[in-house]
Parts: structure tokens; sequence; C-alpha cells
């Protein structure tokens, strides 16, 4: 019984580690799926957006024609925002610029067509014109809440992987830290409106 002693004290201690590595690999994974999820969330809501602009262009369209660059302008850039795709288990800081950037252009390229059509009455009083401009203010601050959203579970998941001693299981399974969304530097400015 004696020389069994050492080995089932060994054996225990092993138990207690692997049970360890298991609780913080599972706790890996889950938070992980929780910035996938984070994610899928934020594309939602920029794809709702993108389905709002094809009804507000045609809307404008009635009633300012010779606004069309602005208006080619927003559908290009609505067409570039929803080429893009981020798969978010292998997110990198540089695909999600890039994501952000053509977000950013279509942001932009709405901003301009709304103050262009301050410039029409009848369009500000049209309905549809008042519902779609609500309906994208809306989307604009769901997609603020759902890309918060985002950067709260991956820095969640980020403590995770970069603190000891989960740090150890998640190089040693290849768990990386995921980017954050960032302020553009466009954003920086106020937007310069000229008619």
């Amino acid at each position: 019984m004696k020389k069994l002693l050492p080995w089932i004290v060994v054996l225990g201690v092993l138990a207690i580690i692997a049970l360890w590595a298991v609780n913080v690999y599972n706790g890996l994974v889950e938070n992980e799926e929780t910035v996938e999820s984070a994610w899928s969330q934020v594309e939602n809501q920029y794809q709702r957006r993108a389905d709002l602009v094809p009804n507000l262009v045609a809307t404008v369209k009635g009633y300012a024609m010779h606004e069309s660059e602005t208006l080619e302008n927003v559908i290009s850039a609505r067409s570039r925002a929803t080429q893009i795709t981020i798969d978010p288990s292998n997110v990198t800081p540089e695909q999600l610029a890039q994501y952000q950037a053509a977000q950013g252009e279509l942001s932009q390229a709405l901003g301009r067509l709304l103050a262009v059509a301050e410039s029409y009455p009848d369009l500000k009083a049209n309905e549809n014109f008042r519902d779609l401009q609500s309906q994208l203010e809306g989307t604009e601050n769901r997609i603020a809440i759902a890309r918060q959203q985002f950067n709260d579970t991956a820095r969640e998941y980020n403590t995770k992987v970069r603190r000891f001693p989960g740090n150890i299981i998640a190089s040693i399974f290849g768990f990386e830290r995921k980017p954050y969304f960032e302020a553009d530097e466009e954003s920086k400015h106020a937007p310069k409106v000229e008619f």
C-alpha cells in the first residue's frame, strides 16, 4: 500500500491539472463563440443598412434627378461594403480595418445624400423619405450598439487568452487575440457639406 500512495498522489495531481485544462479550454471556446456571435450581429446590422439604401436612393431619385453623382456614389459605396466578408474565427486587424473602411465610405456617402435631401423641401416632407431616414438613423444606432457589444466580447475573450495561466492553454490550442473596432480617422473630423 505504501508503494501505491505516491502514484495515487501523482495521478490525483495529474487529474486535477487535466480537469483545470479542460475547464480553461472550454471557457476559451465559449468566449470565442460569443465573439463570433457578436460579430454576426454587427454584420446583421450592416446588412440591414445596406438593404435600406436602395429604397432611400429610389425615393431621392424622384425628387433630385440632377444629383445623380451623389446617388451613384451611394450605390457604389453600398456595393463595395457588401462585397467584403469576414470569417469571425480568423479575423485579422487588417481585414477588420478594410471592412470598417468600406462601411465608413458608405456612411459618408449616405451622409452626403441626406445633406443633399435637405435642399428639397418636398422630399423632406415625403412620408416614405422620412420613414426611411428614421429607419436609417435607428440602424446606425443599432450598428453602434452591435459594434460596442463586439468590442466588449472581444475584450473579455482577449483577457482570457492573455491572462496567466489560461494563456498557456490558449497558446497550446492556438487561441489568438481578436481585433477591436476602432474609430476611423474621418470620424474625428466633422463632415464638410457644400452646396
